[in-house]
């Protein structure tokens, strides 16, 4: 028994060093760039890992103002929210039909949207680059949400589907025994008991959506709708020299994503657990 304890112990304590070195390598790129953010250039070439020795705030307000950082981040969330809510809406519903009913497509089409999930979104640019350019659709905020939801929904839907094919069939069935039609039932009965899934689900797209570069770059040429990932890219090579606000505006951009984490983490690993169980 002893020596039970004694393995127990010791896989703990490599578990725990484990999770503390990631931890360490994962945090300290950023802690880099935070400290790097309020650095003169010569502090940064010379002393990158120290402490600043002057703390140079106003670099905030350049990249905020001269690097247009507000605008970038403002233009990444209008695109992350209005993406996340179609996608969870249109996921959803799709999920529902193919969970909860049975026809003579259903695992085809599921198997479709499996596909979807496992395609390499990039190794599709030329073809929609052709497509959205065919359709007129450049420097159109409409085209860039339909792009990325096209390749969030099967994800979603993915998702969503295996969570609510452990629902219980007995509560559909006694809802429409009350009267309740389809639409009702998801709306007022499976989605509010869904909504751990449907929240991580919102939350990986968003943060992709947040996050992407290859499709903004292609997609977009006007510098007023450049996302946050493309404004870096144009600032970064319009201010080489001056690192600090550089550094700035990469520590305003991922910004959102720590506070979305730091708030919403736990609903996502409690969706993810519950979708493993019920699965």
């Amino acid at each position: 028994m002893a020596v039970k304890r004694r393995k127990i112990s010791i896989l703990k304590g490599f578990a725990y060093a484990l999770t503390s070195f990631w931890a360490f390598v994962t945090i300290y790129p950023f802690f880099i760039t935070l400290i790097n953010s309020v650095k003169v250039n010569n502090e940064i070439f010379g002393k990158m890992f120290r402490m600043p020795g002057e703390w140079h705030f106003e670099y905030y307000a350049q990249a905020f103002f001269d690097a247009r950082m507000g605008r970038y981040i403002l233009n990444s969330l209008t695109l992350a929210l209005m993406t996340t809510a179609v996608t969870a809406i249109m996921g959803s519903m799709a999920a529902y039909v193919l969970a909860r009913t049975v026809f003579r497509f259903t695992k085809a089409i599921y198997l479709l949207f499996i596909v979807g999930v496992m395609l390499p979104i990039h190794a599709t640019i030329i073809p929609v680059a052709k497509i959205v350019s065919g359709l007129g659709g450049i420097d159109n905020y409409f085209m860039l949400t339909l792009v990325y939801v096209t390749f969030q929904l099967p994800q979603a839907i993915f998702l969503l589907t295996g969570y609510m094919k452990g629902i219980n069939r007995e509560i559909d069935e006694a809802a429409m025994i009350d009267g309740c039609a389809m639409p009702a039932i998801l709306f007022k009965i499976i989605l509010p008991i869904s909504m751990p899934m449907v929240a991580t689900a919102s939350i990986i797209v968003f943060i992709f959506t947040y996050s992407e570069l290859i499709f903004s770059v292609i997609l977009l040429s006007k510098v007023d709708l450049y996302t946050v990932s493309r404004g870096l890219m144009y600032f970064t090579g319009v201010y080489t020299v001056r690192m600090g606000p550089i550094f700035a505006s990469i520590v305003m951009a991922v910004l959102p994503m720590v506070l979305i984490y730091v708030l919403f983490h736990e609903k996502v690993q409690r969706g993810m657990l519950a979708g493993a169980v019920k699965g």
